[in-house]
C-alpha cells in the first residue's frame, strides 16, 4: 500500500478551454428577470459613483432596444475590455464599501439574459471607448474575440452619453418579446408590462439611494423619475421602530432593526396597497436584507416564523456589508441569500420577541370589540380552545326591540339572532382577510338604524349614571359610533337639547 501511495503519477496536459458559443449561451440562464437584470446594471452605475441613471426603452419599433446610461466615472478602453470579460473579478477579492458587484459576471449575464447583443459605450478623460458582444457572432466564430468599435458616435445609444459615464445598450431582445415576433402591438404591450413590473422592483430595491440619503441617486425610466418605495414606511408617523441591534461578527457587523407598520386604517388606501405590493401584506411581511443599502431579500421569514394575518405588519431590516457575501451565499443575481447559522440563532430570539408587537397592534384594534363598557354588538367568547363570536343579545338596541315585542315573540327573535351568529361565514371571511384585509369593510348603516342605536345607548348610559355632560365622550368611545360620528353627533345633539328643555 505504501509503495502505491508513493508512486509518482504519470500525467499529460490537454487544452480544455470551454467552447465559447456553448458557455456564453449558458450564461443566459442564471435566472434573471428583466427587473433583476436592470438592477444588476444599476449596481455597476452605483459602484462607479453615478448620481443619475437613465433607462430608455423603445418597444414599438421593428427592432426594440433598451439603453441604460449613467454619469459615473466611466472607463478607459483597458478597463472596458476587462469589464466585458466574463468573470472579470474574483468574488474573494476585497471590495470598496460602495461596490455592489461580486463575481464580475453581472453586466454580461444580466444583459445576455435579455438580449443577444450587448454594446457598452463609455467616456473617461475625454476619450470614448466602445465594445460589443454579439451572441450570433460568437456562435459562428466560437471564440472569445470581443468587438471594439472605433466610430462610437455612430452607435445606437451614443446620444445618451454624458460628459463622463457609461451607456449599456441591449439589442436583439429575444427574451423580452414574449413570443410576439410578428404582432408588434402585442409585443409592445407585453414589453411595457414587463417594464412596469421592473419599475416597481427598482423603486423598492434602490429606495435607500433614491430617498435622498448619501449617496443620492436619481433613476428615470423613459424620462419619468422613480419615486422610492420604503417597505419599512420609516417616515410614517405611526410606524413603530425598535432600537437598532448590532451583531459583531468576524467578517463584519450585522445591523438589525424591527419595524411595525401602521394599521391600514392609519394609512391611505394608496399607501397601504403600494407597501403590500402585488402579492399583498401577508406575503411581504418578514425579513428585508440589505447589502450596502441595496435590497437583496424582500420579505419572507426564511424559516424563522410563519406568515400569519396577525404578523403581517412585521418587517425586520437587516444590513450586511459586502464582506459577508460568502457567509450569506449571495447569488449572482443578488436576489437571494441564506442566513448564516450564527445570525439565524440571534434572529430567532429577535423574531420571537418582535412578532408580538404586530399582534398587539391588531389586537389593540380588536380589544374594543370585547370591552363590556362599550356595549359591543358582538361578544367574543373563548370556549374549548376556540374563539366564538355571538351577537350580544343584551345590547341596548336589541334589548329595547325585544322588550317591545309580545312575550311569545321574544324567544323567536333571540333564536334568529343566535342563528345569525352561528351562520357567520368564517372561511369566507378568512379568505378575504388573508387576500386583501384592507378591502373588507362593514355594510353601510341606514340613518334610521343609526339614530335608534344612538338613542338606545344614550338612554342606557344615563340609566347607568353617566352625566349628560359626559354622554358625548361615552358614546364617541364606541368604535361603531365613532366611525359614523358626523351623523351620530347630530342625533346626540338633538337628544341633549330635548333633555335640557325638559329640565
Amino acid at each position: 500500500m505504501d509503495d502505491i501511495a508513493s508512486a509518482k503519477l504519470v500525467t499529460r496536459e490537454v487544452d480544455a478551454t470551454p467552447y465559447a458559443s456553448a458557455l456564453i449561451e449558458g450564461h443566459r440562464d442564471f435566472g434573471y428577470s428583466l427587473e433583476t437584470a436592470l438592477a444588476d446594471i444599476i449596481d455597476n452605475s452605483i459602484s462607479a459613483g453615478a448620481s443619475q441613471v437613465h433607462i430608455v426603452a423603445e418597444t414599438t419599433t421593428d427592432e426594440p432596444w433598451i439603453a441604460v446610461s449613467d454619469n459615473g466615472s466611466g472607463m478607459t478602453e483597458t478597463e472596458l475590455i476587462d469589464a466585458m470579460r466574463l468573470g472579470s473579478k474574483n468574488p474573494t477579492d476585497k471590495r470598496a464599501a460602495r461596490d455592489l458587484g461580486r463575481f464580475g459576471l453581472g453586466l454580461k449575464s444580466a444583459s445576455f439574459s435579455q438580449c443577444r447583443s450587448l454594446t457598452v459605450i463609455t467616456l473617461k478623460d475625454d476619450i470614448t471607448s466602445c465594445a460589443r458582444w454579439d451572441l450570433d457572432r460568437i456562435a459562428k466564430r466560437n471564440d472569445w474575440t470581443l468587438e471594439l468599435i472605433d466610430n462610437a458616435s455612430d452607435v445606437l445609444g451614443h446620444e445618451f452619453l454624458s460628459a463622463k459615464g457609461t451607456v449599456v445598450i441591449w439589442e436583439k431582445l429575444d427574451r423580452l418579446m414574449g413570443g410576439y415576433t410578428h404582432d408588434l402591438a402585442k409585443r409592445a404591450e407585453h414589453m411595457n408590462a414587463e417594464l412596469a413590473k421592473a419599475e416597481r422592483h427598482l423603486r423598492l430595491v434602490f429606495h435607500r439611494f433614491l430617498k435622498g440619503s448619501r449617496p443620492k441617486l436619481e433613476i428615470s425610466l423613459n424620462g419619468r423619475l422613480l419615486v422610492p418605495i420604503d417597505p419599512m414606511a420609516s417616515s410614517h408617523p405611526s410606524t413603530q421602530k425598535a432600537p437598532e441591534e448590532t451583531l459583531l461578527l468576524r467578517q463584519g457587523n450585522v445591523r438589525i432593526r424591527c419595524h411595525t407598520l401602521p394599521h391600514h386604517k392609519k394609512m391611505t388606501r394608496e399607501e397601504w396597497e403600494e407597501l403590500g405590493g402585488p402579492e399583498g401584506h401577508l406575503k411581504s411581511q418578514g425579513l428585508y436584507v440589505y447589502r450596502e443599502k441595496r435590497l437583496i431579500i424582500a420579505g419572507g421569514w426564511l424559516g424563522l416564523a410563519r406568515q400569519t394575518e396577525l404578523t403581517k405588519l412585521c418587517r425586520i431590516r437587516i444590513d450586511i456589508p459586502n464582506t459577508m457575501d460568502s457567509e450569506w451565499k449571495i447569488d449572482v443575481k443578488k436576489a437571494s441569500a441564506q442566513l448564516p447559522p450564527v445570525v439565524r440563532e440571534r434572529l430567532k430570539k429577535v423574531v420571537e420577541r418582535f412578532v408580538g408587537t404586530s399582534k398587539r397592534t391588531y389586537r389593540g384594534k380588536g380589544q374594543k370589540l370585547v370591552d363590556e363598557t362599550r356595549f359591543p354588538i358582538w361578544n367574543r367568547i373563548q370556549k374549548d380552545n376556540q374563539i366564538v363570536f355571538r351577537p350580544n343579545l343584551d345590547h341596548p338596541v336589541f334589548r329595547e326591540y325585544a322588550n317591545q315585542l309580545p312575550e311569545d315573540l321574544r324567544e323567536g327573535f333571540e333564536r334568529c339572532m343566535r342563528l345569525v351568529g352561528s351562520g357567520l361565514p368564517i372561511e369566507t371571511l378568512h379568505a378575504e382577510l388573508v387576500g386583501n384585509a384592507a378591502a373588507v369593510t362593514a355594510d353601510e348603516v341606514e340613518d334610521a338604524d343609526l339614530e335608534r342605536m344612538v338613542l338606545a345607548l344614550a338612554n342606557v348610559s344615563l340609566e347607568n349614571g353617566v352625566a349628560p355632560d359626559n354622554l358625548r365622550d361615552t358614546l364617541q368611545s364606541h368604535p361603531f359610533l365613532r366611525s359614523h360620528w358626523n351623523k351620530a353627533s347630530e342625533v346626540l345633539n338633538k337628544f341633549l337639547e330635548e333633555i335640557t328643555n325638559e329640565q
